[in-house]
């Protein structure tokens, strides 16, 4: 086995592992739903949108699911409980091959801008911070140069978060105390980026839900101080999301889409909760790429999202 397959191998078993609680209840469920079956039929089908929609798959998403296997099985009269399972997953992953759009750019950072920004926001809770620093440390893995902002000023534990992250990863960070205006450290660090030739920039933002008015004067002032720096600046906007929450999930991505142009999703948690089907829910209605799932504690349990290994993780 070569360096990069075993690299693969480690990864699809954090993936699994990461999964099982959503395994367990979801795909388990559908799997005794499916035994002795040789065809579907409407008992069959009510079944499995009630599973799904417990599942927080999410009620439009299932509907689709619903309607595609109904079709399929139109088509296709008589099926075994493998063809049914088979099925299954096969129309799961056509839905998001059409509908989910896919993250294009990874811990390499090919044919971006230098530095490449990042602004993440979030609500508090969701593992923001947590997530900025697992991030920090892959692109580093990666070879990256990195430099972190926390520019989340209005609480003292997040500045102090962000810290014990930097050193825990041996990268810079720039923070400017409490209180402070968070456009002015948003502006320091990328200036800081510029001067030391770092790859990319990471800013951790204010993680309260307020009203989508003081939300989006906030993000938009944070975005136009950056751009005196960096005119294009931030290039990526990834809002982290707490799988565990289920359709709260959906809510907080709504908020915060209304608030500012999201463009990547993160969803944490995973492997501590049985509702990781929210992610299928979330990468077809949104329209906005799941980017990175995180399904463990260690450094490296935050995962580039693909959408044909997540089903398959969720069937195998």
């Amino acid at each position: 086995m070569g360096f990069f397959d075993f690299l693969y191998k480690e990864k699809k078993e954090q993936l699994n592992k990461g999964l099982e609680k959503t395994k367990t209840n979801l795909f388990g469920r559908i799997s005794k739903a499916l035994l002795g079956k040789s065809k579907v039929d409407a008992e069959f089908l009510d079944e499995l949108e009630e599973i799904l929609i417990s599942s927080d798959v999410g009620v439009k998403t299932t509907l689709e699911i619903i309607e595609r296997i109904e079709k399929r099985a139109s088509e296709e009269k008589y099926f075994g409980e493998t063809e049914l399972n088979k099925l299954l997953r096969n129309e799961i992953s056509l839905l998001l091959d059409e509908n989910a759009p896919t993250a294009k750019i990874d811990f390499d950072l090919v044919g971006v801008p230098k530095p490449y920004v990042i602004m993440v926001v979030g609500v508090n809770g969701v593992g923001k911070t947590t997530t900025i620093g697992k991030l920090a440390h892959q692109f580093k893995q990666a070879g990256k140069k990195v430099v972190l902002g926390a520019a989340d000023t209005f609480r003292a534990a997040a500045v102090d978060q962000l810290k014990i992250w930097g050193q825990r990863v041996d990268v810079p960070v720039v923070a400017l105390g409490m209180n402070i205006d968070p456009s002015a450290v948003a502006f320091d660090t990328v200036k800081k980026a510029v001067e030391m030739d770092a790859d990319v920039a990471i800013i951790d933002t204010a993680g309260r839900l307020h009203n989508k008015v003081n939300l989006m004067a906030e993000l938009s002032k944070i975005k136009r101080v950056m751009q005196k720096v960096i005119p294009d600046a931030p290039h990526e906007i990834l809002l982290v999301l707490d799988a565990s929450t289920g359709q709260n999930a959906f809510e907080q991505a709504r908020h915060f889409m209304a608030a500012t142009d999201i463009n990547t999703l993160a969803l944490t948690k995973l492997d501590g909760t049985a509702k990781g089907g929210v992610v299928i829910g979330i990468s077809n209605e949104l329209k906005i790429p799941v980017k990175y799932i995180g399904v463990g504690e260690g450094m490296n349990d935050l995962q580039i999202f693909n959408k044909h290994e997540f089903v398959d993780s969720l069937f195998s």
